[in-house]
């Protein structure tokens, strides 16, 4: 596998970005309908390219985290959450979630973070696996909280100290 490179989003990665969730929608990692083209644009007024991450290999985007705050309270401001995250089914495996988790936990700390949450489907083993490795821990389960593809799915809450 060539070099990883970490960068910030920028606004002309939008189409590139809606392609990567459109052909890596899975209900494995995704409660949200599948995205059909023609494709709403990816960068939104509430999640713009400054609340994301992209991971680049030989110039070509393979995947992305989006990094934001859980709720909009003062008091959950020292918290970010990660909001998004797919790597292309092509480079799975091969350090790219990886780079991106360290990436985005270097971002929250330099946004002065005191802690990085996010939420999991049950059944995604090799992501519950990643996080772990990375130091995130389970704080909570929701037992059967989604419907997917017929069978109950728990969500799956994580976080880590910064």
């Amino acid at each position: 596998m060539q070099q990883t490179y970490i960068r910030a989003a920028r606004a002309g990665d939008d189409d590139v970005l809606a392609r990567l969730d459109r052909e890596n929608w899975s209900t494995v990692h995704s409660v949200q309908p599948r995205p059909a083209p023609p494709h709403e644009p990816f960068f939104s007024e509430r999640f713009g390219p400054r609340d994301h991450l992209v991971a680049e290999v030989e110039g070509r985007i393979v995947g992305y985290i989006r990094l934001g705050f859980p709720t909009p309270l003062a008091v959950n401001a020292h918290v970010r959450q990660i909001l998004g995250f797919v790597v292309a089914e092509e480079t799975r495996g091969k350090g790219v979630g990886r780079e991106l988790i360290r990436a985005v936990v270097a971002e929250a700390r330099r946004q002065g973070a005191r802690r990085l949450t996010l939420r999991v489907l049950g059944h995604n083993t090799p992501a519950r696996t990643l996080y772990e490795s990375e130091g995130f821990v389970t704080e909570g389960v929701l037992p059967g909280e989604f419907l997917l593809d017929g069978q109950y799915v728990d969500d799956v809450l994580m976080g880590r100290t910064l």
